[in-house]
């Protein structure tokens, strides 16, 4: 694998226990983290995928992305609330490439929201990451160059529901607030099915080798 190197651990800026830290690398599709076995599994996914053709890829999706966001921006109706929805673990964030914290923003993702926040748009960040490392998460969406409008981390019962489902329920809180969600991006099934989006963009995870 080319680029960072896998899963080197420093001390975190804030005050996190080492659950939370382990909890932050837990896969989106998981109900609980795992501990050591868990950080064993992300680095094999992350061996068995190289960091330039991830980062081709991703590009490549935000590249189709980018026109038609440009475009609904201009068109916003007059009063619109305007807002994209954003997955973090190797969505907005770099999570099985080189675990640090705060972890790395995806580039090619971060280029877009940047120019999203600044035209206007709420940025909301669906997560099936667990409510224990929420500040830790929102800390280092921020950190990296996020302006977030809403975190949404899974509650102790939320972790026993279907993560589409969860995902999908948030979404639908989001437009009760009185937004549009003009787009959807995400890197698993999981994080756009359901609906409440005009538009979805799929980032790869290669058969699911990525959280």
């Amino acid at each position: 694998m080319t680029g960072r190197r896998p899963w080197t651990r420093r001390t975190a800026a804030t005050a996190v226990t080492a659950a939370a830290l382990a909890a932050l690398a837990t896969p989106a599709g998981a109900a609980t983290p795992t501990g050591s076995t868990t950080t064993a599994a992300a680095t094999t996914a992350a061996q068995d995928v190289d960091y330039a053709t991830w980062q081709r890829d991703c590009r490549a999706v935000m590249d189709q992305a980018l026109p038609h966001l440009e475009q609904r921006i201009a068109n916003a109706r007059p009063g619109e609330r305007q807002a994209i929805v954003l997955d973090i673990d190797n969505t907005a964030l770099e999570t099985d490439f080189g675990f640090s914290y705060p972890q790395p923003a995806n580039s090619p993702v971060l280029e877009v929201a940047r120019y999203a926040q600044e035209h206007g748009v709420g940025l909301f960040f669906v997560t099936a990451r667990p409510g224990i490392v929420y500040a830790p998460t929102e800390w280092n969406l921020e950190h990296r160059g996020y302006e977030v409008s809403g975190l949404h981390v899974r509650g102790f019962l939320d972790l026993f529901k279907n993560v589409a489902d969860y995902k999908t329920a948030q979404r639908a809180a989001i437009e009760r607030k009185g937004y549009t969600i003009i787009a959807n991006i995400g890197n698993s099934a999981t994080d756009l099915s359901g609906g409440h989006a005009e538009k979805t963009y799929k980032l790869p995870d290669y058969g699911g080798r990525l959280s």
